[in-house]
């Protein structure tokens, strides 16, 4: 067996689909809670939704470290990643400058990946957070820049606890992760500057 056999296939044309879906994740980052499509024409490895394998072809390369869950970055998934991204995976949350989390998935906690220091609070880790759907969950209100006024969201299958996490990575604004929220091929973005809220 090849390993273009073995590991299943990036992007077509990794120019332009590259620039849209980072344009995708530029408008959900800039337009928190709002969800965009990010479909494209790939084949996501097991265990990675179609969004969040988009986001990392996208976004990640040979000088990103890359955290994922053990049992991925263990398997296919970690090879596709290695493959197509060229990045480096390492166990270690606090080193990655991306990271895949399952959102019920008790660990790592948030505060657990790079948060950026006060010089640099740009290169804190950004967190591809893969739901059970982007609705049907607990209301969260989101409030801040981006967002006239307010806006709700409702993913659904967040860990217990998880609600508190946001509130206190948004507390550490200027510093804390960002968060790509993905189901399937779509997806919505709470950078840290976002205040969360639950509804009443």
């Amino acid at each position: 067996m090849t390993i273009e056999t073995a590991i299943a296939a990036g992007f077509r044309d990794p120019v332009l689909q590259s620039q849209t879906a980072f344009r995708t994740l530029l408008a959900a980052l800039s337009e928190p809670g709002i969800v965009h499509s990010i479909a494209d024409a790939i084949a996501a490895p097991e265990g990675l939704h179609q969004a969040s394998a988009i986001a990392l072809l996208s976004l990640a390369d040979y000088e990103t470290p890359i955290w994922l869950p053990q049992p991925l970055r263990d398997g296919p998934t970690g090879a596709w990643v290695r493959f197509h991204c060229g990045s480096t995976l390492v166990d270690d949350p606090a080193r990655a400058a991306f990271a895949v989390l399952d959102a019920a998935a008790p660990e790592p906690k948030l505060s657990a990946f790079h948060l950026g220091t006060d010089q640099f609070p740009d290169r804190s880790t950004t967190l591809v957070l893969q739901c059970a759907a982007l609705a049907g969950g607990e209301a969260l209100v989101l409030s801040g820049p981006g967002i006239p006024g307010t806006r709700s969201i409702g993913p659904l299958g967040l860990r217990d606890g998880f609600v508190a996490e946001l509130q206190d990575n948004a507390a550490l604004y200027p510093l804390g992760v960002d968060l790509v929220l993905t189901h399937g091929d779509r997806l919505l973005g709470l950078p840290r500057s976002t205040r969360i809220g639950e509804a009443r």
